[in-house]
């Protein structure tokens, strides 16, 4: 089927809900990606943080190949070993106690939606439910991680929304004006991702842990995007010394299999019992054998590579003519230019290099493992996109 076949098709058959580029992908390999007229791409985008390792990815392969030659599905009625070796490798390096699995970053965020609530109810009885996010975030596109993200334009047409969210702006003032005796959780990402790759400030959160703290209000962590590694850490909190009860996270920890992790810490290590939550697929044998590969190479070596590598292209792309400002922390970078973000992408599409956009920002996840001759091919298509 030829290219304009499959676009054709794809109209016509599968809901209009992604303002798709101009490409249809056919193969690729670490970080080039090869569509189905043969031209090659450099992947800056990684199939939004996912591919973490690249394409085609060889210890990823045989971990998954594997498992599926034992067994691709079990329910969670039955002990799996890959799940429980990928619990336990992530509770050794982060100090977490508990782990829930399911199969997106809007999942495990509803699992820790429903631990901060439950929490509170078991040990303060009912009426301590609100959650407070911040304005500008992105936790998912169910009805309760849609009503926790704090973008207006993610609410259009879809009311009307759970209540019990409240949001404020990423200051202490803020958290404190919008808390209540209701509150149960604050859920922030310590980079927003969606809204433009923006870092908080650290002393607004080293801020809002004390202030959880000293009234027992668990402080959840969004690490859906730039969690596993992409922020030259294991998980973005890290950088800023933090000490969340509970971190959620998905898309590069499956390396390319559906996958989302909520992970629990001492508070509330013990909230879930049999039957308060669950799910089918979550915690799939195949696709926890594909995070446990990946799981295990992010190492102190690797975090470092990643830790320069991001200060690398910042500063080469901050050199760009017409280049604006760069954010960001690690291989998770954005770029705000003169031009429109969407018309830079197109543009760079059209160079061989693949990138995605955030807001007004042009955005950049490239894999962690890219070579500095691919950043330098990266940086040059970005230079004569940008500053023409």
């Amino acid at each position: 089927m030829d290219k304009s076949q499959i676009i054709a098709d794809d109209k016509n058959y599968i809901a209009n809900t992604y303002a798709r580029f101009n490409i249809v992908v056919k193969e690729g390999h670490g970080s080039k990606i090869i569509d189905s007229e043969g031209k090659e791409y450099i992947d800056c985008a990684t199939g939004i943080g996912v591919n973490i390792f690249g394409i085609n990815d060889r210890e990823w392969k045989d971990a998954v190949t594997a498992q599926i030659n034992k067994v691709q599905h079990i329910c969670n009625l039955y002990y799996a070993e890959p799940q429980t070796e990928l619990a336990k490798l992530l509770c050794d390096k982060t100090g977490a106690k508990k782990v829930f699995f399911g199969n997106s970053g809007a999942e495990a965020n509803e699992c820790a939606i429903k631990v901060a609530r439950k929490y509170s109810y078991d040990k303060y009885g009912e009426g301590r439910y609100e959650i407070i996010t911040l304005k500008n975030s992105f936790h998912g596109r169910t009805m309760a991680t849609l009503t926790a993200t704090g973008q207006d334009a993610f609410h259009r047409y879809f009311g009307p929304f759970l209540e019990g969210f409240k949001y404020a702006e990423p200051n202490i003032e803020s958290v404190i004006e919008c808390y209540t005796h209701k509150t149960c959780a604050v859920m922030v990402e310590v980079i927003q991702g969606e809204s433009g790759v923006n870092p908080l400030n650290a002393e607004f959160l080293t801020g809002l842990e004390k202030f959880c703290k000293q009234r027992d209000i668990l402080l959840i962590c969004d690490e859906v995007q730039c969690g596993n590694g992409r922020s030259g850490y294991f998980y973005a909190y890290e950088a800023y010394g933090l000490h969340p009860d509970i971190v959620t996270t998905a898309k590069g920890l499956g390396g390319g299999l559906p996958i989302g992790a909520c992970l629990l810490f001492d508070k509330c290590k013990n909230t879930l019992s049999a039957g308060d939550h669950g799910t089918t697929f979550g915690g799939n044998p195949v696709a926890c054998a594909g995070a446990l590969s990946i799981v295990k190479r992010i190492d102190k070596n690797l975090l470092l590579e990643v830790q320069g590598k991001g200060a690398y292209l910042r500063e080469n792309i901050s050199r760009i003519k017409n280049v604006k400002g760069v954010s960001g922390l690690g291989l998770m970078i954005g770029i705000e230019t003169e031009k429109p973000a969407r018309e830079i992408a197109e543009a760079c599409l059209g160079k061989g290099l693949i990138v995605l956009t955030a807001h007004n920002k042009v955005r950049l996840l490239p894999p962690l493992n890219i070579s500095k001759n691919e950043m330098d091919e990266a940086l040059q298509i970005l230079k004569e996109v940008i500053s023409k």
